[in-house]
Protein backbone atom coordinates (compact mmCIF):
# COMPACT_ATOMS: atom_id res chain seq x y z
CA UNK A 1 0.00 0.00 0.00
CA UNK A 2 1.85 2.85 -1.43
CA UNK A 3 -0.17 5.57 0.25
CA UNK A 4 -0.07 4.25 3.39
CA UNK A 5 0.98 6.70 6.24
CA UNK A 6 4.39 6.13 7.97
CA UNK A 7 4.42 8.79 11.25
CA UNK A 8 8.94 7.77 11.56
CA UNK A 9 8.63 9.46 8.23
CA UNK A 10 5.96 11.92 8.26
CA UNK A 11 7.51 15.38 8.28
CA UNK A 12 4.76 17.41 10.09
CA UNK A 13 5.15 14.54 12.76
CA UNK A 14 8.88 14.69 12.90
CA UNK A 15 8.60 18.20 12.95
CA UNK A 16 6.29 18.63 16.35
CA UNK A 17 8.16 15.62 17.90
CA UNK A 18 11.28 17.21 17.67
CA UNK A 19 10.03 21.15 18.36
CA UNK A 20 8.37 19.56 21.63
CA UNK A 21 11.02 18.15 22.57
CA UNK A 22 13.65 20.85 22.51
CA UNK A 23 10.67 22.86 24.00
CA UNK A 24 10.33 20.98 26.85
CA UNK A 25 14.32 20.74 27.47
CA UNK A 26 14.29 24.43 27.47
CA UNK A 27 11.28 25.22 29.13
CA UNK A 28 12.78 22.93 32.23
CA UNK A 29 15.61 25.06 32.39
CA UNK A 30 13.81 28.03 32.45
CA UNK A 31 11.88 27.67 35.10
CA UNK A 32 14.35 25.63 37.82
CA UNK A 33 16.58 28.24 36.83
CA UNK A 34 14.25 31.60 36.46
CA UNK A 35 10.60 30.69 37.46
CA UNK A 36 9.53 31.59 33.61
CA UNK A 37 7.38 29.50 31.58
CA UNK A 38 8.13 29.57 27.43
CA UNK A 39 5.08 31.88 27.24
CA UNK A 40 6.21 34.57 29.82
CA UNK A 41 10.17 34.37 28.26
CA UNK A 42 8.94 34.79 24.85
CA UNK A 43 7.15 37.96 25.53
CA UNK A 44 10.30 38.73 27.63
CA UNK A 45 12.33 38.30 24.41
CA UNK A 46 9.69 40.16 21.80
CA UNK A 47 9.20 43.70 24.85
CA UNK A 48 13.20 44.02 25.00
CA UNK A 49 13.49 43.35 20.81
CA UNK A 50 10.32 45.57 20.05
CA UNK A 51 9.02 47.75 23.25
CA UNK A 52 7.02 49.40 23.34
CA UNK A 53 4.56 46.46 22.02
CA UNK A 54 0.73 45.76 22.19
CA UNK A 55 0.07 42.47 23.78
CA UNK A 56 -1.93 42.45 20.24
CA UNK A 57 1.11 42.84 18.31
CA UNK A 58 3.03 40.22 20.87
CA UNK A 59 -0.02 37.93 19.81
CA UNK A 60 0.94 38.36 16.18
CA UNK A 61 5.18 38.49 16.73
CA UNK A 62 4.92 34.93 18.38
CA UNK A 63 1.96 33.60 17.48
CA UNK A 64 0.44 32.89 20.74
CA UNK A 65 -3.50 33.32 21.24
CA UNK A 66 -4.52 36.05 23.08
CA UNK A 67 -5.27 34.04 26.15
CA UNK A 68 -1.78 33.10 26.50
CA UNK A 69 -0.18 36.06 25.84
CA UNK A 70 -2.53 37.85 28.25
CA UNK A 71 -1.55 35.43 30.71
CA UNK A 72 1.48 36.02 30.26
CA UNK A 73 1.93 39.36 30.42
CA UNK A 74 -0.57 39.54 33.97
CA UNK A 75 2.17 36.95 35.37
CA UNK A 76 4.48 39.10 34.53
CA UNK A 77 3.15 42.25 35.40
CA UNK A 78 2.73 40.84 38.78
CA UNK A 79 6.20 39.67 39.05
CA UNK A 80 7.33 43.49 38.38
CA UNK A 81 9.05 42.75 34.96
CA UNK A 82 6.55 44.39 33.07
CA UNK A 83 5.00 48.01 32.89
CA UNK A 84 1.87 48.64 30.65
CA UNK A 85 1.57 52.14 29.71
CA UNK A 86 -1.37 53.48 27.60
CA UNK A 87 -1.19 53.53 23.89
CA UNK A 88 -2.35 56.89 22.20
CA UNK A 89 -2.89 55.45 19.38
CA UNK A 90 -5.58 53.08 20.42
CA UNK A 91 -6.91 53.73 24.22
CA UNK A 92 -7.72 49.88 23.92
CA UNK A 93 -4.90 49.01 24.06
CA UNK A 94 -1.49 49.58 26.45
CA UNK A 95 2.40 49.56 25.20
CA UNK A 96 4.26 47.00 27.29
CA UNK A 97 8.26 47.83 28.02
CA UNK A 98 10.20 45.92 30.74
CA UNK A 99 11.00 47.18 33.84
CA UNK A 100 14.33 47.20 35.13
CA UNK A 101 14.26 44.22 36.74
CA UNK A 102 12.67 42.83 33.61
CA UNK A 103 16.01 44.17 31.60
CA UNK A 104 18.07 42.75 34.34
CA UNK A 105 16.27 39.32 34.03
CA UNK A 106 16.34 39.18 30.35
CA UNK A 107 19.85 40.23 30.40
CA UNK A 108 20.74 37.07 32.70
CA UNK A 109 18.47 34.76 30.84
CA UNK A 110 19.51 35.86 27.18
CA UNK A 111 22.66 34.70 27.81
CA UNK A 112 21.68 31.14 29.06
CA UNK A 113 18.98 30.64 25.93
CA UNK A 114 21.65 30.97 23.61
CA UNK A 115 24.00 28.56 25.26
CA UNK A 116 21.31 26.60 25.45
CA UNK A 117 21.19 26.97 21.77
CA UNK A 118 24.07 26.51 21.05
CA UNK A 119 24.50 23.17 22.86
CA UNK A 120 21.85 21.19 20.78
CA UNK A 121 22.83 23.05 17.37
CA UNK A 122 26.73 23.36 17.92
CA UNK A 123 26.77 19.74 16.18
CA UNK A 124 26.04 21.24 13.15
CA UNK A 125 27.90 23.27 10.53
CA UNK A 126 26.91 27.22 10.05
CA UNK A 127 26.14 26.72 6.38
CA UNK A 128 23.92 23.59 7.62
CA UNK A 129 22.14 26.02 10.33
CA UNK A 130 21.78 28.24 7.63
CA UNK A 131 19.81 26.15 5.38
CA UNK A 132 17.73 24.62 8.41
CA UNK A 133 17.18 28.29 8.81
CA UNK A 134 16.25 29.39 5.39
CA UNK A 135 13.98 25.68 5.41
CA UNK A 136 12.01 26.69 8.43
CA UNK A 137 10.88 29.98 7.18
CA UNK A 138 10.02 28.50 3.70
CA UNK A 139 7.59 25.77 5.74
CA UNK A 140 6.12 28.83 7.69
CA UNK A 141 5.51 30.73 4.56
CA UNK A 142 4.04 27.48 2.77
CA UNK A 143 1.85 26.86 5.79
CA UNK A 144 0.86 30.05 6.41
CA UNK A 145 -0.36 30.19 2.28
CA UNK A 146 -2.17 27.39 2.99
CA UNK A 147 -4.03 28.33 5.80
Amino acid sequence: MADRLHLDRFLPYLLSVTSNLVSDRIAQAYDALFGLSIPEWRLIALIAEHAPITQAQLGERSRMDKVTVSRAAIALTARGLLARAPNPDDRRSHHLALTEAGRALYAEVAPKAMEWERRIFGRFEAHELEQFTDMLRRIDAAAQEDH
